[in-house]
């Protein structure tokens, strides 16, 4: 059974930073892309950043130069650095692998971005 257990969330001011991670289990890591995505309230859960297996990254235009996906398959953790964060960052984040055509997530961390 795969699972994804995220940490790293809390309260953070304006302009400040914090670091994700998403540790996984139960699958062969190194072998498929990984995403994190969020969820503000009232609205939906939109994708962030991914990282393939080639560590390949894209980002949604919201985060660009302020967020980076990382991973390390020998930890078989993939990470998501934000710098810069805004309000509007304010959310649950989920980390979220995809294996054929099941979707499996983590339980969500929060980031609470506010002075």
């Amino acid at each position: 059974q795969v699972q994804l257990v995220e940490s790293g969330g809390g309260l953070v001011q304006p302009g400040g930073s914090l670091r994700l991670s998403c540790v996984a289990s139960g699958t062969i890591f190194s072998a498929y892309p990984m995403r994190w995505y969020r969820q503000a309230p009232g609205k939906q859960r939109e994708s962030v950043a991914l990282i393939s297996s080639s560590l390949t990254t894209l980002y949604t235009d919201s985060v660009k130069g302020r967020f980076t996906i990382s991973r390390d398959n020998a930890k078989n953790t993939v990470y998501l650095q934000m710098n810069s964060l805004k309000p509007e960052d304010t959310a649950v984040y989920y980390c979220n692998v995809q294996i054929d055509l099941l979707q499996f997530w983590g339980q969500g961390t929060q980031v609470t971005v506010s002075s």
